[in-house]
């Protein structure tokens, strides 16, 4: 194998070794195509890197956005440093944040040269109402994918978690940071038991 090649390809704990130019070119696109939030990251993710490439398993793949999520700043940006330090080490890292970047910065740079025709077009608020429709079945899907996960382990815990965090936040409009806070207590103390790891 030459210089190049060992240089574009990082081994990792898994069975496939990740490829700079395939990290970056599925980061690119999954950044191109996140509309709606962090939450959007999850499944797109999940099917790239844990599904088609196997770079990670899911349940680390899962954990590794959590951290993402609960981390300050732009959950993008901050799963694009996680997942791509993970997979690749400091270049894997540069590599994800720059491909995390570049779509959005694109974007915004063309918007910002035609705002004027942008915000008046009906016809872009109708892409964005559908785009909006897209991005609250996927986190359905997410949120379906884990439940079903957790009925089948038979751990009611995890689903009383679930249930209480949306009740709290969805009809008594509780903070957000306040039910983050509580379920990483409660996650904390679940990892004491075996059952849940």
């Amino acid at each position: 194998m030459n210089r190049v090649n060992k240089e574009s390809i990082v081994e990792t704990t898994e069975k496939k070794p990740v490829s700079y130019w395939e990290l970056f070119k599925s980061t690119f696109i999954i950044s191109a195509f996140t509309v709606g939030g962090g939450f959007v990251l999850i499944p797109l993710m999940k099917a790239k890197f844990v599904d088609e490439y196997k770079w990670l398993d899911e349940k680390e793949s899962l954990d590794l956005v959590a951290i993402a999520q609960s981390a300050p700043g732009v959950v993008a940006a901050n799963a694009a440093i996680i997942m791509g330090y993970r997979m690749g080490g400091l270049k894997g890292m540069i590599v994800a944040l720059t491909a995390t970047i570049l779509p959005p910065l694109i974007t915004l740079t063309a918007i910002s040269y035609c705002y004027d025709a942008f915000s008046t077009n009906p016809y872009v608020r109708m892409v964005l109402k559908g785009m909006q429709c897209g991005v609250a079945a996927l986190i359905l899907d997410v949120v379906l994918d884990l439940m079903v996960k957790q009925i089948k382990k038979k751990l009611i815990l995890p689903l009383l978690i679930m249930a209480g965090s949306f009740i709290a936040s969805y009809f008594f409009n509780v903070n957000i940071m306040y039910i983050i806070l509580v379920d990483a207590i409660i996650g904390f103390l679940l990892m004491q038991k075996p059952e849940y790891n």
